[in-house]
This record gives C-alpha cells, sequence and structure tokens, in this order.
C-alpha cells in the first residue's frame, strides 16, 4: 500500500512502514511537509503491519533545513515565530512515537535536516553524506531540539564543536563519531536501511515497543523543553542584523559579514 501527500509517498511493506521525502532536489522542510511527515509516522504507529519505520529521500540531498524563503524560517516578526513554533510543534510529534525508526542518508542533512535525521533512532549513511548543524553561520541558534538531540547522540563535545564551527560532517567521520550506525556505498543504502529495520522487526512487536519506550524515556519531554529554549533564542537572535546578513550571504553565495549587532 502507498500514499502520497504534501511532497511524501509512505509505503506499507509489511514489516515496514517506509517514508520518502518527495521534495527535490532539496526537499527542504516546510510546516505542512513536517505535519505530513508526522502524520506518516503515527499511522506507521497505529498500523499493526508496521514494527520498523523507515525514513528516506528522493534526490541527492536527505534535507537541506528549513524553507529559508516560503517556509516558517522565512517570515518575519511574530507571524515567523509562529510559524516556526508551528514546524517544532510538528517535530515534537516525531519523538512522541513508539516504533523504532531507521533513517537512510544519502547526501547533506542541514539544520532542519539533522535535527529529522536524528529523531531516528538509527542512521545509516553513504559516503556522500554530510551533515552539519549550520545555524551559527546564519547569526542564528540551532532548532529542531538540535542542542539537545546532537549531544545525546554524540557526546557534549563534538556536539559543541559542530554547533560552534558549522563544520559539515562527512560520511566516514560520522560512522566515527557515532552520528551514523552504518556507512555503507550510495547504491545499497536503501537495501542496508531496510535490511537494518527486518533485523529489529523480525523480533517480538510489543517487546520492540517496550524497550525502545525503555530506551527513550523522557527524551519526548526533555525535546520539548529544548524546543521551547531554543525558540526563545531564535526570537531574540531573528531581530539582529547580524541574522539578517547571514540569511542574505546565504542567498547571495558569499561569506556572511557578521557585526556583532
Amino acid at each position: 500500500m502507498a500514499k502520497t501527500t504534501h511532497h511524501l509517498d509512505l509505503t506499507i511493506a509489511d514489516p515496514l512502514g517506509i517514508i520518502t521525502l518527495a521534495n527535490p532536489p532539496l526537499n527542504f522542510l516546510s510546516v505542512e511537509l513536517l505535519g505530513a511527515i508526522a502524520d506518516a509516522v503515527e499511522a506507521c504507529d497505529a498500523d499493526p503491519r508496521v514494527r520498523v519505520i523507515v525514513l528516506r529521500a528522493q534526490g541527492r540531498t536527505f534535507c537541506a533545513g528549513a524553507d529559508l524563503v516560503g517556509g516558517a524560517a522565512g517570515e518575519s516578526g511574530a507571524d515567523g515565530l509562529a510559524a516556526i513554533r508551528r514546524l517544532y510543534d510538528q517535530a515534537l510529534r516525531l519523538f512522541r512515537r513508539r516504533k523504532p525508526m531507521v533513517a537512510a542518508i544519502g547526501g547533506a542533512a542541514v539544520g532542519a535536516g539533522l535535527g529529522l535525521a536524528l529523531s531516528a533512532d538509527f542512521r545509516v549513511a553513504s559516503p556522500a553524506a554530510r551533515f552539519s548543524a549550520n545555524f551559527v553561520a546564519l547569526g542564528f541558534h540551532p532548532g529542531f531540539a538540535i542542542s539537545h538531540t546532537l549531544p545525546r547522540v554524540i557526546g557534549a563535545q563534538r556536539a559543541a564543536w559542530m554547533m560552534l564551527s558549522a563544520e559539515r560532517v562527512k560520511g566516514a567521520q560520522a560512522l566515527d563519531w557515532g552520528l551514523v550506525d552504518r556507512l555503507v556505498e550510495a547504491d545499497d543504502l536503501d537495501t542496508a536501511a531496510q535490511a537494518m529495520a527486518q533485523e529489529m522487526a523480525a523480533n517480538g512487536p510489543l517487546a520492540l515497543v517496550a524497550v525502545r519506550g525503555t530506551m527513550v524515556r523522557g527524551l519526548a519531554d526533555a525535546v520539548a523543553a529544548a524546543l521551547d529554549h531554543e525558540l526563545a533564542e531564535q526570537a531574540i537572535l531573528r531581530e539582529t542584523a547580524d541574522y539578517a546578513e547571514g540569511v542574505a550571504a546565504v542567498f547571495e553565495r558569499r561569506p556572511a559579514r557578521f557585526t556583532g549587532r
């Protein structure tokens, strides 16, 4: 069974639920697309045929972040903050799921795309994968609960480096750091991600949910608190000249000239 909506495809391939981002070439996140992802995750949670969820993307980019023009990140003033709040409300739904999820990452996972990748329990990547918490390069604060989820996965020191330097971490380094769990060639990515999901799905479905619940106990509430804090910091930084300059520099493909104002 397959269902397509809001640049998203959900296929039930018993015992897997395969969710595909279909907004190439960059798979930018909007409130609507992230809401569709959350809807698909919840549909998998409720479907007894699905034991494990696989999240993948069409094209060469997993997700290049939030839409800086037409989406939540592009709106100004109070409307912009309200839109980001709606985006984060959808993100929180991903962390409240019951079933395990594997993400297949064949290209860039940047900003909110990194946050989306971190919402999965496991990540399979190709050497072409790139992971970046690039918010400071925009004069901005990390969002999507990355300030909580990234240290949880790779440790505080490496997470601090990624968030303060905006370094793009390549696939092999991501494997070494524990940011990804398996590294495979691009042509094998989907097969490897589904094989990893099948390894879990071969086990008792009630036990899978119970053990995952134990492993992530308190995570969703911690993510909710992180999202609140991140949004408050983002509200301040959105009003600065540095943020305006950072966004302009991205679109003009030039180094930003920050002034600390």
